[in-house]
């Protein structure tokens, strides 16, 4: 079992009968997903899910698991998701896909957000390995750029994957990709939310409750 299999079977410690799960995207997200769908079989749970993006939903749907849209639900009891930064603060950057806004609701919406991914995510400081992402509004976009660029050290508008244009989220925003110089993590992280045009960032500050790191066939926990 690899360190990304280990972290997922973890954050099945956390799964009960009769809960709503969201549903992370991502490589060790979509490892939980198939071991979760593994575990309700096994185990006859009674469970639904919701998911981070379009891509978790049509992988639990492939797996057959119970799901529910996001506009069923007001609150989830449990969302386990991945992380492209993580520190032992259990501040979490997300952002590398385009699902910020879906990604933040759950996380905010859920009693439990359980974060899990191995040791390459672990960082000194958010920001430290990429670039903070930020969606804004697609009109009058270059305004809220340059808005941003007063405290941003630099900021670039994401291209799509074929790179022949601008990446568009799911919610038809645009993505910047922004360094910040910044010594508290929280301000910043108001700083952004505050700027007009600006939807959603990849700043996850008090929202984990867990963060559980494989190092090696080991699950670190900060709580």
């Amino acid at each position: 079992m690899n360190d990304k299999e280990l972290v997922a079977n973890e954050a099945l410690k956390y799964v009960k009968n009769g809960i709503t799960i969201g549903l992370g995207t991502g490589s060790t997200a979509n490892i939980f997903i198939e071991a979760l769908a593994k575990k309700i079989k096994e185990e006859s749970l009674d469970v639904k899910v919701v998911a981070s993006s379009t891509v978790s939903q049509l992988k639990a749907q492939e797996v057959g698991l119970d799901y529910i849209s996001l506009d069923q639900i007001s609150k989830i009891n449990l969302y386990v998701d991945g992380a492209d930064e993580l520190t032992k603060k259990l501040e979490v950057l997300k952002g590398r896909g385009y699902d910020l806004v879906r990604e933040k609701l759950l996380a905010q919406a859920s009693e439990s957000f359980i974060v899990i991914g191995d040791k390459s995510k672990y960082v000194s400081k958010i920001g430290e390995n990429y670039p903070i992402p930020v969606e804004i509004t697609s009109f009058a976009w270059k305004i809220t750029k340059n808005i941003i660029e007063k405290i941003a050290e630099d900021c670039v508008l994401r291209p799509n994957a074929a790179g022949d244009a601008f990446a568009i989220t799911s919610c038809g925003n645009y993505v910047l990709d922004c360094k910040f110089k910044y010594s508290d993590l929280s301000k910043l992280n108001h700083e952004i939310a505050s700027i007009p045009g600006v939807i959603e960032h990849g700043i996850f500050v008090k929202l984990a409750k867990v963060v559980l790191v494989a190092n090696d066939g080991e699950i670190i926990k900060y709580n």
